[in-house]
């Protein structure tokens, strides 16, 4: 599992040490350097560390070719998880090199370990839905009270797997992170690998460390519960998000271990039953908190930004009808604002 102190990460790890399994972790703690302290992961790490008996953590660095083959080639693995990434698209700008080297060049790394060492292995490759860049901004919407919403039948169940990934802007964490879905997709075509890319819209979870630049539903919740400011980036604050919770980013990752296929896409979201605008968000948030949400607008919407996304859920079901979503949308905030009431008590 690499980036196994983050929140789907840690998740996994939590996953498949209760089904029996030996869980390796690979992190090095890179998100407190991409985002400060507030980014800080360690308390993950000590999470796993005590409630894994068969947890191993691993100091390296994605970006570290020998370190990550060196690991690989240890520990031969049955299952890679590769979550390990600079997840940001505003931060990417700012440090383009780091975002590359770490979610194209290190993703490079992991796999071609994978193909020396242990080939038949199921790779399962986190990406996110910024591959598709700003292109489901051309779907012709419709403005509602507080949301906005498709207004073209063919997306009535979302974003398929489909959707055109060419011509438009994806920012430059997009682009390193189409860049290595691509390559997730290649190694399995061409070298007959098990591997699927799960295009994540927003992930989410109690245990997520939420900040400004990534964590969506967890930063604006910590706001809420902190009394802090929330600052609304264009588009009204109507934008639409799909959410999902991580235990059930998990339990698709176990059926595909069971089930593994060659070269699949997936994308993985909440689907529209679990998808909320920001100023819906904000209203589920102080129902449960009962406190009010403080928040700034700004009349300029982040670069590369979706106006409204939801995942169609329909192939992930088809190919693994055992999996469907367990947690409701209210379920995951109630979730998320007692565990940020709970740590920042303490």
């Amino acid at each position: 599992m690499t980036g196994s102190n983050g929140l789907i990460g840690s998740e996994v790890c939590l996953y498949f040490g209760g089904q029996g399994f030996e869980v390796h972790g690979i992190d090095n703690n890179q998100r407190a350097v991409f985002f400060g302290p507030q980014g800080d992961t360690r308390w993950n790490q000590r999470r796993l560390e005590g409630n894994i008996s068969h947890f191993h953590h691993h100091e390296v660095d994605m970006r570290d070719r020998a370190g990550i083959e060196a690991v690989v080639k240890q520990i031969n693995p049955d299952l890679i998880v590769h979550t390990a990434a600079q997840p940001s698209h505003d931060r990417a700008a700012a440090i383009p090199f780091d975002d590359f080297d770490t979610n194209a060049v290190g993703t490079l790394n992991l796999l071609e370990a994978a193909r020396r060492h242990c080939k038949e292995s199921p790779f399962i490759h986190m990406s996110t839905n910024k591959v598709y860049g700003d292109a489901p901004n051309r779907i012709p919407l419709k403005e509602l009270a507080k949301r906005w919403e498709y207004d073209d039948a063919n997306f009535q169940n979302g974003i398929p797997e489909s959707f055109t990934i060419d011509q438009s802007k994806h920012s430059l964490f997009g682009a390193s992170k189409l860049a290595s879905d691509i390559l997730v997709q290649e190694y399995g075509r061409y070298f007959d690998m098990p591997t699927c890319c799960l295009r994540g819209g927003c992930l989410t979870g109690p245990h997520h460390s939420g900040v400004e630049l990534h964590g969506f539903l967890s930063y604006l919740i910590k706001c809420n519960v902190e009394g802090q400011e929330y600052k609304l980036y264009g588009y009204k604050g109507k934008q639409v998000r799909d959410n999902i919770h991580s235990e059930d980013v998990a339990a698709f990752m176990y059926q595909f271990y069971l089930n593994p296929r060659c070269a699949e896409v997936y994308n993985l979201g909440g689907g529209k039953d679990n998808s909320c605008s920001i100023l819906e968000a904000m209203e589920l948030v102080e129902s449960f908190s009962g406190k009010h949400q403080k928040y700034t607008y700004l009349d300029q919407n982040r670069v590369g930004d979706h106006i409204c996304y939801y995942s169609d859920l329909r192939k992930m079901k088809a190919h693994y009808p055992k999996w469907s979503i367990t947690r409701s949308l209210p379920q995951i905030v109630s979730e998320i604002v007692k565990s940020w009431q709970q740590r920042l008590a303490a």
